[in-house]
């Protein structure tokens, strides 16, 4: 049954992101403020999509934690389901992406309209500064930045060294950093066909001054992306 309902979700994802992505690049002609709205439609209904078919819940915790206006999250990273949930959390959100997504047609141009952050990981020095001027614009616009410290995905339990880009978001910002922890790995591997029903849960960590010591910022934020990796999450998927 998992695998039967997986492969119903997959197609469905696909024609719906076909879809959406007609559906932003019309309103990017004509209403390019709006194509942030569209994407967001597309996440919902992508969340919905995951709840109908694979029964796949979310459960978040700490809202609190994000105040109205520009933020900073900083968030673990273990599935696909990570790079639009919190398009649904967010008012404005602006992911931190890989700019080898820009390349893909229609789709690539649609993520720099509704205010994606592209980073070229290649560049050294330049990405780092690229990354800061789109930061201070999404700061501006009271953008909510996403970045995934790790880079990539990872498992459920081990996480990856932390990349120092949120400290530099941090520093040039003056925004908090907001650690998130996830185990969406459990429910949507990484690169996983199957979408096991169970909870997905995010927790939100209390916010963390851009002024705290470098050291001690990366160890916080460290502690507060893996608080879910000793979990009683592991019971969240059902088996088979």
């Amino acid at each position: 049954m998992i695998i039967l309902r997986s492969a119903v979700f997959n197609a469905v994802f696909f024609v719906a992101t076909f879809l959406f992505t007609l559906a932003s690049a019309v309103t990017r002609l004509f209403s390019p403020d709006h194509v942030l709205v569209v994407v967001n439609a597309w996440a919902r209904f992508l969340m919905l999509a995951a709840r109908l078919i694979c029964g796949i819940r979310l459960e978040v915790t700490g809202r609190e934690n994000i105040a109205p206006g520009a933020a900073l999250i900083a968030s673990r990273h273990q599935s696909a389901f990570d790079t639009f949930v919190w398009l649904t959390l967010l008012p404005r959100a602006s992911y931190v992406l890989k700019q080898e997504l820009l390349r893909i047609p229609v789709f690539g141009g649609l993520l720099v309209s509704a205010g994606m952050i592209p980073i070229d990981r290649e560049a050294g020095g330049g990405a780092i500064r690229a990354l800061m001027r789109q930061a201070d614009q999404a700061v501006r616009t009271e953008r909510q930045i996403v970045i995934f410290p790790e880079g990539t995905r990872s498992e459920p339990g081990q996480p990856r060294a932390l990349q120092l880009g949120f400290v530099a978001l941090a520093s040039r910002t003056g925004l908090p950093v907001i650690p998130a922890a996830t185990d969406s790995g459990l429910c949507w591997g990484r690169r996983a066909f199957r979408k096991r029903p169970g909870i997905i849960r995010i927790v939100i960590g209390q916010p963390i001054p851009a002024t705290t010591d470098r050291h001690e910022l990366l160890r916080r934020v460290e502690a507060g992306i893996s608080a879910l990796d000793q979990p009683m999450a592991s019971e969240s998927p059902q088996p088979e």
